[in-house]
């Protein structure tokens, strides 16, 4: 089997550079032990290549990246995790597919930056706010901000229409135990922590709900509450972030495609690869019966 593994540009690895090299890394050891042909090529470098394989495995966040691949997957090649989904990751796209479909996630708003209404905000029953880039992913701290003012929302929603970011998502801040968490679906892996515990934090936002608490909660309702939210993004390899409210309600405020899995990236790396290995398989046998019952048609 040929595949075609794409790393994420450094631009958009914020202090994780080297923890997302490694699991991709690891990923691809594990694909070659199941005897896979491994081409790597860097995002720039994907950008004008001829992309001939059985498949294609990435971590791309580049627009230019995501559109190529998605172009190959209307053409019919499998592509894991689906472009589709990186595109549905990025923050106001997430926000409305997880609403839609009912998953916990924080009361929001979706206001575009220029002339934004902040009186909008009220709805939200709060004056304390997270302001995060509708865009895109985050990939400076400035694009998940803190506020605790209508005052200060109005001063962060001008400075993203200067930036250029059209759209803003604002969450109502959640108080309880900040949980990040990584998954792979269809596997038996899944894998949570206090970050603050840790000492894991990509912007350092982890400290405003401060020290956990260690709130008892549900962890088979997280998995189920995970498991859907990934089929609903259409993605196989996933991360994000929740909090733990004082009576065990569990809220999802983030919801990635392919993170680092720094903690646990030993652990997770051969889930990943199976993971990746099971999809193109049942992509080529459905391939495959696609073309036989079309020649039978004949």
């Amino acid at each position: 089997m040929k595949i075609i593994g794409i790393r994420r540009g450094s631009q958009y690895s914020p202090n994780h550079i080297g923890n997302d090299a490694a699991i991709f890394n690891l990923v691809v050891h594990y694909l070659k032990e199941k005897g896979c042909e491994v081409t790597e090529y860097s995002e720039t470098e994907c950008w004008d290549a001829d992309i001939d394989a059985d498949a294609v495995f990435n971590m791309v966040r580049d627009w230019r990246s995501i559109k190529k691949l998605q172009q190959l997957e209307d053409a019919g090649l499998c592509v894991v995790n689906s472009a589709y989904g990186i595109e549905n990751c990025t923050r106001e796209k997430m926000t409305r597919l997880l609403v839609s479909n009912h998953i916990p996630h924080p009361q929001s708003v979706i206001l575009d930056t220029s002339g934004a209404d902040i009186q909008e905000l009220s709805v939200l029953g709060t004056d304390t706010f997270w302001i995060k880039r509708g865009d895109f992913h985050a990939i400076h701290r400035e694009d998940v901000t803190f506020v605790r003012s209508l005052d200060e929302a109005e001063s962060i929603l001008k400075e993203y229409a200067l930036r250029g970011i059209p759209t803003a998502v604002v969450n109502a801040h959640l108080n309880g135990d900040l949980i990040k968490f990584y998954g792979v679906a269809n596997t038996d892996f899944f894998y949570w922590f206090y970050p603050n515990e840790q000492s894991h934090s990509k912007f350092g936002w982890e400290s405003v709900n401060g020290k956990s608490k260690q709130i008892p909660f549900d962890l088979e309702n997280l998995k189920e509450i995970c498991d859907k939210a990934g089929k609903i993004m259409n993605v196989h390899v996933y991360g994000g972030d929740c909090i733990i409210a004082e009576d065990g309600t569990i809220r999802l405020i983030d919801f990635n495609d392919w993170p680092s899995f720094a903690p646990c990236r030993q652990e997770a790396a051969p889930y990943i690869a199976d993971a990746i290995y099971d999809v193109i398989m049942q992509h080529t046998c459905q391939k495959s019966a696609t073309t036989s019952y079309a020649v039978l048609k004949k």
